[in-house]
């Protein structure tokens, strides 16, 4: 399944670093230089799975691109901007922008974040199979094979490594995990996170370290190149 983006923005060079990064992981990439444009793209092909849309554009800027496109769609969409305020971080997420990402960035985190939104709607092709390095979970027969060999796991512990890999390469907070593994209504101690984290990772062996700790906020999902 072909999975396109539409990169939306005024600048050129933005437009090509960030294609280079979203054409390295196999998506195909649709590119506007104003909103305008990228509307114009959006409604005539009727194909694009997610948009990334800077704020700041000539003609109709990121905020109207997003009015119009969320009247008629649910498409996910990272917003770019050069302002990090929280009034226009709110704005983004009353609008129903999925992510909120200040410039300067890194594009190997941007794609992160454009892999486990579209991961989180469905949209990736082999949904029910995901691969991660070694590791290999398959969600619709609750198997986790690690290394070649099938690995006995919680049904929370088999979530909680779903959510890692769905996730990879993002930094996310106990809270985070919390709310999204164990519901929103959880309202048990957030430090029952390293708790899991500790008896899954006793259970991954070589896999072990793909799970980073963040000192002070949470953990990451992250495959070593070399066990890749």
């Amino acid at each position: 399944m072909d999975l396109n983006v539409l990169v939306v923005d005024d600048e050129s060079r933005m437009r090509m670093l960030v294609r280079d990064f979203l054409v390295k992981k196999g998506y195909n990439v649709i590119q506007a230089a104003d909103g305008e444009e990228a509307i114009d793209i959006f409604f005539t092909r009727n194909d694009i799975s997610l948009i990334i849309l800077d704020v700041m554009m000539p003609k109709m800027d990121g905020w109207e691109t997003c009015r119009e496109i969320r009247k008629f769609s649910k498409v996910p969409i990272i917003m770019l901007t050069a302002k990090s305020e929280e009034a226009d971080e709110l704005l983004g997420f009353e609008l129903g922008v999925d992510e909120y990402i200040s410039k300067p960035f890194s594009p190997k985190i941007l794609v992160a974040r454009v892999d486990a939104i579209l991961r989180r709607t469905n949209s990736l092709a082999g949904d029910d199979i995901i691969k991660a390095g070694k590791i290999v979970v398959d969600k619709q027969a609750h198997i986790v094979t690690i290394d070649g060999s099938q690995v006995e796991l919680s049904f929370k512990e088999f979530e909680l490594l779903s959510y890692f890999i769905a996730n990879s390469g993002i930094a996310l907070s106990r809270e985070k995990i919390l709310n999204n593994v164990w519901d929103y209504d959880y309202f048990g101690d957030a430090r029952t996170i390293d708790t899991h984290v500790k008896k899954l990772r006793s259970k991954m062996g070589v896999c072990a370290n793909y799970i980073k700790t963040i000192w002070g906020m949470g953990y990451k999902f992250e495959v070593d190149e070399e066990n890749e």
